[in-house]
């Protein structure tokens, strides 16, 4: 009897332990709570107001693991309508949580609240969130971990420690103010007063001594820096003095590891980076300028932080790092060709190699009659000579409910007329064409779309980021793209796969990924300036056949229009 209890008891432990290997206990759900405040703040001998999230600038980190639901409940206390987007979450089926302001929702207006509910499946890494909506997210930002599922290591030497680095920018005045300023005078509006490193300048600007970040290592351990580029205009050059780092992922996406003495990195992306702490124990300074290779002005100054060995005392002078000069293209474009997709068994790069639509996009700044303005016109930008204009109400809503005369779909595939793109900047015929106009996909089609940087009025790099979507970057140029002969140099085997690229000044970029995310997905420049100009467009992914394949109905929170 005994013997025949211990057998039954031998079994059920086993089927208990087959249903916990094959079944693992349920992901976690993780709750924020973001109040959306103005604080005073002091940076370069300036006090202001600014936006915060619960106060902090900047705001709070999001740490979740692959896996995980998330309620984010944003309340907003601010005058200005807020949303968060949650950059590079792909949100799958699930634009209501994905922030872009009349894109996905209509704003969180001040005194309510909205809960951001959404999974993250099949990521981890770094990320980040951000207002979006106005110039807000130039106080309004953060970063997101997304920790490996148990068990599952990195696939690089496990890191001592781990530490946040977010660049961002500061103006004196009022952001949203200067903002109004240069859109009232149809000009660019002023550039920042400073760069900054976790909301700090650094000790090269006035009053910023006490305003400086400072990471402790230890000698002879490794620590893993999550980097952000947090800054609204800006592509930023960073390096460590003395110090080596290898760049192990992009955009939570693991690469090819490689070593580098500076990183290039554009606003909306992600770096991580393994730096080993083998030098001279001393104080080192971390230094984020800006990198401009086309004749236009910018804030040069150079943000500062500082890697300080244990032990070493706060009066020894820190080291400077070199870093290129702000228009060194030669490095720009060295440093994105060593970028690869890891493609290992466990993380794969599985790049479309057929492509079901060919899409071609030119990049654009225009000239736009404006009565009220300084000139009578005013700057803008357009892609395909289509300047975007935003709705009244969000386009998802109008899309899932069908709501005519908000949107069409009529965005061309390419431009209207060609020309050639990158030739003698063309100073007449400025005008664009203003319009909601938007590019209907089939669900799970393969796209390619080549964005190609024009001479219109100047050539100038871009950042595009595509909401929804990873995609793999799979060729890039200087000059005209060329349909017949470039397609074959193309890297279909390990291109870097993100979710912001940037466009080569006076160059183009080839991008590929499957629409197997229905919704309706903003594509925008990530320069905040160019965003405000109309430099967007938006996917409208059709659903698929299936009922996993359309998408959710919206929360009964959704902020309303």
């Amino acid at each position: 009897m005994a013997a025949a209890l211990s057998k039954k008891l031998c079994w059920a432990s086993y089927i208990l332990y087959l249903y916990f290997i094959y079944h693992p206990a349920e992901a976690a759900v993780k709750r924020y709570q973001f109040d959306i405040q103005v604080k005073n703040v002091s940076r370069l001998c300036h006090a202001k107001p600014i936006v915060t999230v619960n106060g902090r600038f900047p705001g709070p980190t999001v740490y979740v693991r692959e896996g995980d639901r998330v309620l984010v409940n944003v309340t907003n206390h601010a005058r200005y309508n807020m949303s968060i987007h949650w950059h590079g979450l792909k949100q799958f089926r699930n634009g209501w949580a994905d922030g872009p302001a009349y894109i996905t929702q209509c704003p969180i207006k001040t005194g309510h609240s909205y809960t951001y509910d959404f999974n993250v499946t099949g990521q981890r890494g770094t990320l980040w969130w951000h207002a979006h909506i106005l110039w807000l997210r130039a106080t309004v930002y953060g970063a997101i971990v997304i920790m490996p599922k148990p068990g599952t290591p990195f696939p690089f030497p496990q890191p001592h420690r781990e530490e946040i680095i977010i660049f961002g920018e500061w103006w004196n005045n009022d952001v949203e103010d200067i903002e109004k300023q240069g859109n009232k005078l149809g000009l660019p509006p002023n550039a920042s007063d400073a760069h900054t490193i976790n909301g700090k300048p650094g000790p090269l600007f006035p009053c910023s001594e006490k305003h400086t970040f400072t990471l402790e290592v230890e000698q002879a351990k490794t620590y893993l820096l999550r980097i952000i580029n947090a800054a609204l205009n800006d592509e930023l050059f960073f390096a460590i003095a003395g110090h080596n780092m290898t760049v192990v992922e992009i955009d939570a996406v693991y690469t090819k590891p490689f070593t580098t003495q500076t990183i290039l990195i554009a606003p909306g992306q992600t770096t991580n980076v393994l730096v080993q702490a083998t030098q001279t124990p001393n104080r080192y300074f971390m230094a984020a300028r800006p990198f401009m290779d086309a004749p236009l002005s910018i804030d040069n100054k150079t943000a500062t932080a500082i890697l300080q060995y244990k032990g070493i005392p706060n009066t020894v002078l820190p080291l400077l790092p070199q870093l290129p000069e702000p228009n060194d293209t030669a490095f720009a474009r060295s440093y994105n060709a060593k970028l690869r997709s890891l493609n290992s068994p466990q993380f794969q790069a599985n790049v479309p190699l057929i492509v079901d639509r060919h899409l071609f996009y030119t990049i654009g700044l225009g000239i736009n009659p404006c009565p009220t303005c300084l000139n009578g016109t005013k700057l803008t930008a357009s892609l395909n000579n289509i300047t975007f204009v935003m709705p009244q109400i969000g386009l998802l809503q109008a899309h899932y409910f069908n709501i005519k005369g908000v949107f069409r779909l009529d965005f061309p595939d390419n431009p209207p007329t060609p020309f050639n793109y990158t030739g003698a900047p063309l100073t007449a015929n400025l005008g664009t064409t203003l319009g909601t106009r938007v590019s209907k996909i089939a669900y799970n089609s393969t796209v390619q779309l080549v964005l190609q940087d024009t001479n219109l009025l100047t050539v100038e790099s871009h950042p595009f980021h595509l909401h929804g979507y990873n995609f793999f970057v799979v060729g890039t140029g200087i000059g005209n793209f060329d349909p017949k002969r470039d397609p074959a140099k193309f890297n279909l085997v390990d291109p870097p796969e993100r979710n912001t690229v940037g466009v080569p000044t006076g160059g183009w970029t080839a991008i590929r990924f499957r629409a197997d995310n229905p919704g309706v997905w903003f594509m925008h420049c990530h320069l905040e300036l160019h965003t405000g100009w109309g430099l967007k467009t938006a996917f409208v992914v059709e659903n698929g056949k299936l009922p996993d394949q359309s998408i959710f109905p919206p929360p009964k929170d959704l902020p309303p229009c």
